[in-house]
């Protein structure tokens, strides 16, 4: 597996082997002690699959508070997204800033974002599916988000002559300046 560690401690790029041969391909995806010598500790407790219909459409920024905090492991099966991780530790020397990856089916990346972490992303593509490993149970009451569009956080998102397609409830999330600490 190649490891590629983003500007944002912890974040990284993970992009597993792919062998191929006149049947097709098959490739290891995740496999807890390749990652464990890559610096990451993530046990799965969930898998999450998600289909976009429309390119614009953007999820996030989502995470979750402690102590039903998730770290996640994020890749794409169909189509291409615009991948976003927002460090939300107000202690870390990034606090606020982000990073972003295209993901594809294609070029076989994941993202894997840690604790203390907001994720989103912006479909390039329609009927994109990503499928996503987390850490802990989905918990609505610890479910938490951050506007996708804040300028605070200066995140490019592609969708220039698109119309962005989101949930109301991704509408409603508030700025990083608004946010409590909730990963002191």
């Amino acid at each position: 597996m190649q490891v590629q560690q983003s500007p944002l401690a912890g974040v990284k790029i993970l992009t597993p082997k792919k062998f191929g041969d006149h049947r097709g391909f098959f490739s290891e995806v995740y496999n807890e002690a390749a990652l464990r010598e890559a610096g990451v500790s993530f046990h799965i407790v969930q898998d999450n699959h998600s289909l976009s219909a429309t390119a614009g459409t953007i999820r996030g920024l989502h995470f979750q508070i402690p102590p039903r905090a998730q770290a996640k492991l994020i890749r794409v099966v169909r189509g291409r997204i615009f991948d976003v991780a927002v460090d939300l530790r107000r202690s870390s020397p990034t606090f606020g800033r982000h990073f972003a990856a295209e993901l594809s089916a294609e070029n076989w990346a994941q993202l894997y974002v840690p604790i203390g972490f907001a994720h989103g992303f912006c479909t390039l593509s329609g009927d994109a599916e990503v499928l996503y490993k987390v850490s802990d149970f989905y918990s609505p009451e610890h479910d938490r988000g951050l506007a996708w569009d804040d300028p605070d956080l200066e995140i490019a998102w592609p969708i220039a002559g698109l119309t962005p397609v989101l949930s109301e409830k991704d509408r409603a999330w508030p700025r990083l300046r608004d946010l409590k600490d909730h990963f002191p």
